[in-house]
């Protein structure tokens, strides 16, 4: 009798665990990349936008952002020793990269380019960047950008919101790269922080019957900060994409969304704007 109350037991209990393995397979896990560091040297983690936000586990990692930069972190040990932490970070395209973090006396690597990798997982944050052509290198996307930056502001379409506004001051093209420059006007006395900035091709209205498609488009640069911005104040940020058309069917939203709260904005753009992109060469 006692063996077959046993035998019962473990059935019920093997239930139990099939049912939570197959509560898990709704989820998908983003896998941790591995840090080592130690508290005399600095580990520099470049990533390919700039940061957004950081998040450390615990106070046994020092972090800082060196002073003049937006995607570059730094990071050393509080302390020997101590027990194994982890860091988060979002860059500004909406990724997020984490990391579980040691101690060890001899770190491998004290410089480190994250987001280089390929994964089979389509939503990794490791994802490899859209592939341009060989003359699309960052730093001539960074040339292009900052000779747009410094161009005279070409008007055009804006969002107001709550005192916010979002402007679109210009559409150019360079080698097959479409860069946006895009201003954010804070009007308010409240700072506006920025959660994140999406491209996306959307269907135009239909039914209610038909289902609708979003296509998310990921940026390979990004030039200038908006990360918060301060209040009476303006940001500017030039947003470098592959370049694309859009059928009649569809259109192109610009949308910011600000961190914990609702003033978001949104720019709806046709394939007749894009097709207005001028031409900026990228000699001097």
């Amino acid at each position: 009798m006692k063996c077959k109350c046993v035998f019962i037991e473990a059935i019920i209990l093997a239930l139990f665990a099939f049912k939570s393995f197959a509560q898990n397979e709704n989820y998908s896990f983003i896998p941790s990349e591995h840090l080592t560091i130690i508290y005399n040297k600095t580990t520099n983690l470049i990533f390919p936008f700039s940061v957004q936000s950081i998040d450390r586990g615990s106070k046994d990692i020092l972090v800082q952002q060196p002073k003049g930069t937006e995607n570059i972190v730094q990071i050393k040990a509080d302390k020997p020793n101590f027990i194994q932490t982890n860091l988060s970070v979002i860059t500004i395209d909406g990724k997020l990269y984490s990391f579980t973090v040691d101690y060890t006396p001899q770190p491998s690597q004290l410089n480190i380019i994250v987001g280089k990798k390929n994964d089979s997982v389509s939503d990794s944050v490791f994802k490899e960047p859209v592939m341009l052509s060989s003359a699309n290198n960052e730093a001539l996307l960074q040339s292009v950008a900052q000779k747009i930056s410094e161009t005279k502001v070409a008007h055009g379409k804006k969002d107001k919101h709550n005192q916010m506004e979002l402007h679109l001051n210009g559409i150019y093209i360079n080698h097959d790269v479409l860069y946006f420059r895009l201003q954010l006007k804070n009007n308010s006395n409240v700072s506006y922080d920025v959660n994140r900035i999406g491209f996306s091709i959307r269907d135009k209205q239909k039914s209610k019957r038909t289902a609708t498609q979003e296509m998310e488009v990921q940026p390979v640069y990004s030039y200038g900060s908006f990360t918060t911005v301060q209040g009476k104040s303006s940001a500017t940020c030039i947003i470098a994409l592959p370049k694309f058309t859009l059928p009649d069917s569809k259109y192109l939203s610009v949308q910011i969304l600000e961190k914990d709260s609702g003033r978001n904005l949104n720019l709806t753009l046709k394939n007749r704007h894009i097709m207005q992109a001028k031409i900026i060469s990228d000699s001097n």
